[in-house]
């Protein structure tokens, strides 16, 4: 009887198992391309990342790139060409004449703010010594707020960490990537308009 039971039971196993095995093959035949680590088609778009949570700054540097939505510049920021910094967001645009956005990415904000409004790049610096004692670059200098100087610049070393909140600083921190796409962008007299 034990063995006839065993016996039973290692055939239920192995129906079980096969059952199991033919539902998962089904599943896979039926899933869309783009989860079996195929391509549905040529014009598939890339998984986006994932949305961050309410309340959460994303990383410094990260830019919109291809295949990703592009996060269109804030309504208020007015029209035409023109640099936006979203104090909230801790994101810049680059704004094209037409009013196409073309490249937006977050930055690490300095510890003294702009007040929001329409200002112009006043100068540029290549290479220099940032208020915090950072070796920066491509610094784009718009405001200046009780003798701090505000400006968008880059790391030499890449950097981007959260500012000393011990010390009035104005460098607006961004990738070097992003930096190299600002200076090229904004030149003196160019629009910068900074939004809540």
């Amino acid at each position: 009887m034990a063995r006839s039971s065993s016996g039973f039971v290692a055939g239920l196993t192995a129906a079980a198992l096969a059952a199991v095995g033919f539902l998962a093959y089904q599943a896979s035949a039926t899933a869309p391309a783009d989860l079996r680590g195929g391509k549905a088609g040529a014009s598939s778009a890339e998984p986006s990342a994932p949305p961050s949570a309410p309340g959460a700054s994303p990383a410094p540097g990260a830019s919109a790139s291809t295949g990703q939505q592009v996060p269109a510049a804030p309504e208020q920021s007015g029209s035409g060409e023109r640099v936006v910094y979203a104090l909230a967001e801790r994101r810049v645009w680059l704004v094209e004449e037409s009013g196409e956005v073309s490249r937006t990415f977050t930055v690490m904000p300095s510890t003294v703010h702009p007040a929001p409004g329409s200002y112009k790049v006043t100068s540029r610096s290549g290479n220099v010594q940032g208020s915090d004692g950072v070796q920066v670059e491509h610094v784009v200098r718009f405001a200046s707020v009780d003798g701090v100087t505000i400006g968008f610049s880059a790391a030499v070393d890449g950097s981007t960490p959260s500012p000393d909140p011990t010390r009035r600083t104005g460098g607006v921190r961004m990738s070097r990537e992003d930096g190299d796409a600002l200076w090229k962008f904004a030149t003196v007299n160019a629009k910068v308009v900074v939004v809540p």
